[in-house]
């Protein structure tokens, strides 16, 4: 383990755990596979059934099952012993997308097995978050946290890019050969080069009592459930916001879109490489509020360069908060339930950002889609005032 807990990580720091470098290379592998999979689903089923509704259903689908897994299972990332469960994982993706490209299923079926399969994602993507603060102390992990989402920006950009150009090659059953192929390398790399650590905790009864147990334990702790609606609440309306691009700029949403992604990956690196860990810390509740001022310029009805320069300023800016707040997640949190704490972290981001669009797309309607992004700052800078004291860095969890 790196300790760094008394002076400012590098990313050298970083870079230097060997099991870090394992963790990092696998989630690049995951998020790209992901957006490959999910792409050649989505013209796999369109084109069976020749319906644009059934294929956006189909590249959706992959992110629903986050509530049912992250409500329901999550004990599991702290019960299991985090290699084999993460391998576990990447053979999951393995078996789904080789039955959706040979099998010859039928559409309803292919549905349900993504479905069924992607319920245990949120376990999973637990496992591995709640490694990291074994492998890097300190502002190390903080650090790390901070490559992982740049990763994944850069990833989900690479992997869209990766998918469009498979397809075109080698079509929707090829493409979900080559992710099976990504996650098979994925799953030996995790268990050449991650160490065997055990589980944190046996739990009390079934996965199902013991996650439900913990959730409600984790929620009621009042400097827990701070910190999680500070990471759940501002950066939902943000990518909310991202949900009526499209009705606003037609054919050209996709260049916005990509800003977008740039700014996530932006902010966090500028943040986590240029910030001490105390700036983060102070800066949390500046740059939630700085996350919805550049959408307040939508009510000025921007064209596509200024559309693209505000989402980047404000993906940027709500990108990036958070690290400032991820040591404290850790320090409230009991380590026996550190798995099921990030697994509760991602399913309530995965469900904010999930209502932030629904919200965002039902203001688009009874309104415009540019004030619906006006709304949409307005609500993430009256959020961030509201959690002010669990942005703050003399707030819960010190």
């Amino acid at each position: 383990m790196t300790t760094t807990r008394e002076r400012g990580a590098t990313y050298g720091d970083v870079f230097a755990a060997d099991g870090f470098r394992v963790l990092f290379g696998s989630f690049a592998l995951l998020v790209a596979g992901d957006q490959v999979k999910m792409l050649a689903l989505a013209a796999l089923v369109h084109a069976r059934t020749g319906s644009a509704g059934l294929s956006a259903a189909a590249y959706m689908l992959g992110f629903l099952p986050y509530v049912v897994g992250g409500t329901f299972l999550i004990s599991l990332a702290d019960r299991v012993r985090p290699r084999p469960l993460m391998v576990a994982g990447e053979l999951v993706r393995v078996a789904t997308c080789l039955l959706l490209a040979l099998a010859g299923m039928p559409v309803w079926a292919m549905l349900a097995l993504v479905l069924a399969t992607g319920v245990l994602s949120p376990v999973f993507g637990a496992a591995r978050t709640a490694l990291l603060p074994d492998l890097l102390a300190g502002d190390a992990f903080v650090l790390a946290r901070s490559v992982l989402g740049v990763t994944a920006a850069g990833a989900q950009v690479g992997g869209l890019a990766l998918g469009g150009g498979l397809l075109a090659a080698t079509g929707s059953e090829g493409a979900l050969l080559v992710t099976a192929g990504l996650s098979a390398l994925a799953a030996v790399v995790l268990r050449a080069g991650l160490p065997d650590l055990p589980g944190r905790g046996r739990g009390e009864g079934g996965a199902v009592r013991e996650t439900l147990r913990v959730n409600r334990a984790l929620l009621t702790d009042a400097r827990v459930r701070g910190l999680l609606l500070a990471q759940w609440l501002p950066v939902s309306f943000v990518t909310g916001a991202e949900a009526v691009l499209v009705p606003y700029l037609g054919g050209t949403a996709g260049i916005a879109l990509t800003a977008a992604s740039a700014g996530l990956a932006l902010g966090s690196f500028a943040v986590g490489r240029f910030v001490s860990p105390e700036g983060r810390e102070r800066l949390a509740l500046p740059l939630a509020v700085a996350g919805g001022v550049p959408l307040l310029g939508f009510a000025f009805q921007p064209g596509l360069a200024g559309t693209a320069l505000l989402v980047l300023l404000a993906t940027a800016a709500a990108g990036s908060y958070a690290l400032g707040l991820q040591r404290r997640f850790v320090d409230v949190t009991p380590e026996a339930v550190r798995g099921q704490a990030f697994g509760l972290l991602g399913t309530g981001a995965m469900t904010g950002q999930a209502v932030g669009a629904a919200l965002a797309g039902a203001a688009a309607e009874w309104t415009a889609p540019h004030l619906a992004v006006t709304l949409a700052g307005t609500a993430t800078i009256t959020c961030s005032l509201a959690l002010r004291r669990s942005l703050h860095p003399d707030g819960p969890g010190r």
